[in-house]
């Protein structure tokens, strides 16, 4: 893909936006899978090409498809949703390499927590007034204070996925 990405301020599309979330659990029998239904974020495209901006995940709307278990997600044995509602990934820079490759470093906020993460992303789209990203990457939940582990049963990375949709702010 060889379009230029209009400079100025995006906001994320929510309705088009999704993140979600897979984790091997049962000893590497099961993987569970969610997806986070309140996702939203802005960035800023700079003249240079280079890009900043934030995504920001309600953590109460993470949803696995088991009621019991989302709650215990959401508990302070895991994602400690009452005292920290939100997970956020603060997008330092991104950069456009070759082709729809796009290389992001950012802050990953999880329970409090900060870690730097750099991750590749793909440019899916790009026109004047909407633009697309896909990316895929893990995570190491110990690093961020997710440590519950009965029986040994959740070892491994949790691997992330987001397919991103930004619309042009208006002025």
């Amino acid at each position: 893909m060889s379009v230029a990405v209009e400079t100025g301020t995006w906001q994320l599309d929510p309705t088009a936006s999704t993140v979600g979330l897979r984790h091997k659990t049962f000893w590497g029998l099961v993987t569970v899978k969610g997806t986070f239904a309140a996702v939203t974020g802005h960035g800023e495209v700079r003249p240079d090409g280079s890009a900043t901006g934030t995504v920001t995940l309600d953590v109460a709307s993470l949803d696995t498809k088991n009621a019991k278990r989302d709650e215990h997600l959401r508990s302070a044995d895991l994602l400690d949703a009452g005292n920290h509602p939100e997970i956020t990934f603060a997008v330092r820079g991104a950069d456009r390499l070759d082709g729809d490759s796009v290389r992001v470093t950012g802050q990953l906020t999880v329970r409090g927590i900060s870690r730097p993460v750099n991750l590749s992303a793909r440019l899916t789209s790009a026109t004047a007034e909407a633009l697309g990203l896909e990316a895929e990457f893990t995570v190491d939940r110990e690093q961020f204070g997710v440590t519950w582990n009965q029986l040994g049963m959740m070892r491994g990375l949790t691997t992330v996925t987001a397919a991103l949709k930004f619309t042009r702010a208006a002025a």
